[in-house]
């Protein structure tokens, strides 16, 4: 059975590199949600020139995606925010579980790694999912 996050990073094109080492790790070395061993997938670099984005141009900004299985996303988000960044504020992590409608927004400010957007309402609102009609 699967366990599906997926999960996008924007950083700035002096990262690129270090996002690179990052889904290494994913792959290899990042522990797994509730289950023995390691790695749970890789980041793969969506904004290169063979794009797939909407528009007449190519974006202007690094951004590495992925959907990862089984993946500790509190050990993940813990990893990304200890990452020596050569541009730590253009960093920016998000994240949408599996079971979420919505992805959670991290990033590097005061030196501290931490959720910005949103927060609530979350899933368990009753007024997330409108009744359907």
């Amino acid at each position: 059975m699967s366990w599906v996050a997926n999960v996008m990073l924007s950083v700035s094109g002096r990262d690129d590199s270090t996002a690179a080492e990052l889904s290494e790790w994913l792959r290899t070395d990042a522990p797994r949600r509730d289950e023995a061993g390691t790695g749970c997938g890789f980041l793969a670099l969506i904004t290169d020139q063979d794009s797939c984005w909407g528009g007449w141009k190519n974006p202007e900004c690094h951004v590495w995606a992925g959907a990862l299985n089984h993946a500790d996303l509190d050990a993940l988000v813990a990893h990304v925010g200890k990452i020596d960044w050569k541009a730590p504020l253009a960093v920016q992590l998000l994240i949408m579980d599996q079971e979420e409608g919505f992805f959670r927004l991290w990033m590097l400010r005061g030196g501290e790694f931490r959720q910005y957007a949103p927060l609530q309402p979350d899933e368990d609102d009753p007024a997330f999912f409108p009744a359907e009609v």
